[in-house]
């Protein structure tokens, strides 16, 4: 028999109106979302550990680290074969691949949530969790690292994202693709992921900061944000990963002073190259900006994060970032 562990975070799969209040919180214990599966999952052993109880957008980088580590002290024990997370969809996808960076183990981990409440009639939550547990449970899974399984599917942390605010559908890796489906119970793999490394950070650098441009938008934040402390500061620029010629104007003074500058895209698909002049990409990586591939912002952000943490100089930065970008 498979034994999967289970941590629960809350979340909406972990979500109810509380008290006379309409406000949907984050209430339900493990046991509980454990004692409401429809689903008997025949051959599976499946213990509870009720990690915390908030909605993602409260969730930190001091927690998420914790709960990677807490991830880790699991599958270190020769007992427990995978884990599930329950975790609200807001920063699923930054806690994944954030434990996908730290755990350093061929055993599967497998984020799961929901987009309706658990008092909502239809809500998706148990299945979610049934799915994710089967996944956690079946061989295909070993060395694939931390993933996402949503509404039938799941995908790999560093390419998925949350794509629409309420859909049961939601998560998706874009031009990437899915890792595979559950169907009827039974896994189906349709591709491996290839771009993965561990590291062991002692701590997180929480000094990192990100900003999204928009047309004309001026060096205010990106110098506010360098002043104010910040280790790197990651940039999702148009297109190609091009800023503003405000912003590519500070950007050297900025890596000269030791902040790290990286270059994303706020397209949803697609890699940025540095290509253009005239104050754009290129000139951008002259004065020191590090090009991030088609990371998206969040995760080069969630990298960034390790990276720092570990002690990493500016060319190692470059290194790691190159490398994830693909």
């Amino acid at each position: 028999m498979a034994q999967i562990q289970l941590i629960t975070t809350g979340g909406t799969i972990a979500s109810r109106p509380g008290g006379t209040s309409s406000d949907v919180v984050a209430d339900i214990t493990g046991a509980e979302l454990r004692a409401g599966l429809h689903d008997p999952l025949e051959g599976i052993g499946l213990d509870v550990d009720d990690f915390c109880r908030v909605g993602s957008s409260a969730i930190e980088l001091p927690l998420a680290f914790a709960l990677a580590r807490r991830i880790a002290e699991h599958l270190a024990r020769p007992d427990c074969d995978g884990v599930v997370v329950t975790h609200g969809t807001d920063t699923m996808e930054e806690s994944a691949f954030l434990a996908d960076l730290l755990v350093d183990s061929d055993k599967p981990v497998v984020f799961t949530g929901a987009q309706r409440s658990a008092d909502a009639p239809d809500t998706d939550g148990p299945r979610n969790i049934a799915n994710a547990v089967r996944l956690a449970a079946s061989p295909l899974a070993r060395g694939l690292g931390a993933m996402i399984a949503f509404e039938d599917e799941f995908h790999a942390a560093r390419d998925v994202t949350k794509t629409h605010t309420s859909r049961t559908d939601t998560f998706r890796s874009g031009e990437h693709g899915k890792l595979g489906e559950i169907d009827g119970g039974v896994v189906s793999l349709h591709r491996r992921p290839v771009l993965r490394r561990t590291y062991a950070p002692a701590r997180l650098e929480t000094e990192v900061d990100l900003i999204k441009l928009a047309m004309g938008t001026s060096d205010r934040m990106i110098r506010a944000a360098a002043s104010g402390g910040a280790r790197a500061i990651v940039v999702e620029g148009f297109g190609r990963g091009n800023p503003t010629p405000a912003i590519t104007a500070a950007i050297g003074e900025i890596v000269a002073s030791g902040t790290a500058v990286i270059m994303c895209s706020r397209c949803p698909e697609g890699r940025v190259r540095p290509i253009y002049g005239n104050g754009a990409g290129k000139d951008a990586e002259r004065a020191g900006a590090i090009f991030a591939g088609d990371l998206a912002g969040v995760k080069a952000r969630i990298l960034a994060c390790v990276l720092l943490g570990e002690g990493a100089d500016m060319a190692r930065l470059r290194e790691e970032i190159t490398f994830f970008g693909g």
